[in-house]
């Protein structure tokens, strides 16, 4: 287990940033890393089941992320398309994947019809982790996959079911019950999650945080992902990932979904890397050669099929091409549900051995082409606007959104000593805001006294997020600790690099960097120096010096000590 475990992530990382210095995507490294350990190349050191045991707990951890950030007013939203477009999309591809089943490996049609269907269900893993780096995730693209994927995960539930009757192994009545069965459960789960988990897991996660332990939150956000993945699959037959994305998705319902996002990221994207490995440790080069025309043809049945048909539903249903463009390249693979059922296929009898080889050729050479496809997609975009653009299009109205947008408003980091002034300050001349409040009961405070308020860590891109640093005017770091108001001035300034910034320091080397960093646009405060500036200014006022004039020397006193350390 520790000589699996330290290989992949030792070779992830060495092939990993190798693939990033040659400028090509981190993953393309992680799959070869499972070439190198894997079972098909000398000395082989990982063992399959583990890797893929934790590579299941990557997609889910990765999937429950997501969940985290998606709210149900956005499933809603893009319901009317990702329902009927998934299945039509899932159609076209499960057709083309037939023929190619048909024609070049000689299956018969219900053995046909399954290896279709493998070819037709993106990877989620992939999508998302796609998307989220070329910053579409949170967007309406991302919206409008999601939604997809969804349901491209409800018929791999249904799918499962179908696959004995496809091999035989069971007549209409049966089929009819076991379908009624699945539909009943996924429905069941749904209710369970609705009525009780999203009082029930909030509330522990609340109780955890008031505690003050951040060990014990981290702990309790994965028991809680992996503990309704597990719950999911083993009682109710939904598939683990989609059962943690759903717990992601009650979660983010609720105020701790930031912190929560911000403690699962980091496991989430060190164990989808392993899933990135699992994919490279099934591939066998051996077997690939087997059936190289089909292999081929199952590569392009799934972009022609996935990408292709999905690109033409979405335009069909009048989805912006910016956006149609976007999903169709972020889903035209295929990953992890693909391989699951091509085993339980040919588990059942019902695929030979050997469509392994086509499969993976699809599965590792679209996973590959990802990154270029969203590039490519993004170049595209302004082509296929203007060829389809109409003359007596009237441009679309912003969609409603469900909760009150802020916009030039100030973000207050730390609502202690000096960021309760500021925050008093503001209130009494009624300007907008939101604090950021790493503190669970000074949030709880702020929110009570009808202050916006978003608890968690603010050096946490998932929470900063939160208090939308894309439309603030300004960014208050009232933090003491130096190092995390670097960072929340970098991730600030990466969300909106004209924000204007104040921030306190402690030290002359911290204002000089600050300073450089601000260039111009805010106002760098050292604690001990504003503290003997303002004794200067009341003794002079205490003495008969006008207010002005004091004002005006503190000012020249303050703009000195600032070239001195530039100087110095």
């Amino acid at each position: 287990m520790l000589a699996t475990l330290v290989a992949c992530i030792l070779l992830a990382f060495i092939l990993g940033s190798g693939a990033r210095l040659l400028r090509m995507p981190a993953l393309i490294g992680y799959i070869a890393a499972g070439m190198l350990i894997g079972p098909y190349l000398p000395g082989s050191l990982a063992e399959r089941g583990m890797v893929s045991a934790m590579a299941e707990v990557g997609v889910a951890l990765l999937l429950f992320g997501v969940g985290l950030h998606f709210k149900p007013a956005d499933l809603l939203a893009v319901w009317r398309v990702a329902v009927p477009g998934a299945v039509l999309q899932i159609a076209v591809a499960m057709g083309l994947g037939s023929l190619v089943g048909q024609g070049l490996l000689g299956l018969a049609p219900g053995a046909s019809l399954a290896f279709g269907l493998a070819l037709a269900i993106s990877s989620t893993a992939v999508a998302t982790k796609a998307l989220e780096e070329r910053g579409k995730l949170g967007g309406p693209p991302g919206r409008l996959a999601l939604g997809w994927l969804v349901m491209q995960d409800l018929v791999v539930v249904f799918a499962l079911v179908l696959l004995p009757a496809l091999a035989g192994g069971g007549d209409g009545q049966g089929l009819v019950l076991d379908v009624g069965k699945a539909a009943l459960s996924l429905i069941a789960f749904a209710l369970v999650m609705v009525l009780a988990g999203r009082r029930a897991l909030p509330w522990a996660l609340v109780r955890v945080a008031r505690g003050g332990s951040r060990e014990l939150f981290t702990l309790a956000v994965l028991a809680a992902a992996l503990g309704v993945a597990v719950v999911a699959s083993s009682l109710f037959g939904v598939s683990f990932a989609l059962g943690a994305f759903f717990a992601g998705v009650v979660l983010g319902e609720s105020d701790v979904g930031h912190q929560a996002a911000a403690e699962a990221t980091p496991l989430a994207r060190i164990f989808s890397a392993i899933f990135f490995v699992s994919v490279g440790l099934l591939l066998d080069l051996s077997v690939v050669g087997d059936a190289p025309l089909a292999a081929i043809a199952a590569l392009a049945a799934v972009l022609v099929g996935i990408g292709g048909g999905a690109l033409a539903v979405m335009l069909a249903f009048r989805v912006a091409p910016r956006i149609a463009l976007v999903v169709a390249a972020g889903i035209a693979q295929i990953g992890e549900f693909s391989f699951l059922l091509t085993e339980v296929a040919i588990r059942q009898g019902l695929l030979p051995d050997g469509v392994r080889g086509p499969i993976l050729v699809a599965a590792v050479g679209t996973i590959i082409a990802t990154p270029l496809l969203l590039k490519g997609a993004e170049a595209l975009t302004p082509w296929l606007e203007k060829r389809l653009a109409r003359p007596d299009a009237r441009p679309q109205a912003p969609p409603q959104l469900p909760w009150p947008v802020l916009a030039d408003h100030a973000i207050v980091v730390g609502s202690g000593r000096v960021g309760s002034v500021v925050i008093a300050a503001l209130r009494r001349h009624h300007l907008p805001l939101i604090v950021v409040e790493e503190d669970r009961a000074g949030a709880e405070r702020l929110v009570a006294q009808g202050i916006p308020a978003v608890w968690g860590d603010a050096t946490r891109p998932e929470v900063l997020h939160a208090a939308a640093p894309e439309r603030a005017r300004l960014v208050i770091v009232a933090l003491p600790d130096a190092p995390q108001a670097r960072e929340v001035l970098r991730l600030a300034r990466a969300a909106r690099p004209g924000i204007q910034a104040v921030v306190r320091t402690h030290s002359d080397e911290e204002v000089a960097w600050l300073e450089q960093e601000i260039a111009g646009t805010g106002l760098v405060l050292m604690g001990e120096r504003e503290t003997a500036l303002g004794m200067a200014d009341y003794a002079m006022q205490s003495l008969g010096v006008a207010a002005s004039t004091a004002q005006a020397t503190v000012d020249v006193l303050r703009r000195r000590a600032m070239e001195d350390i530039a100087a110095g």
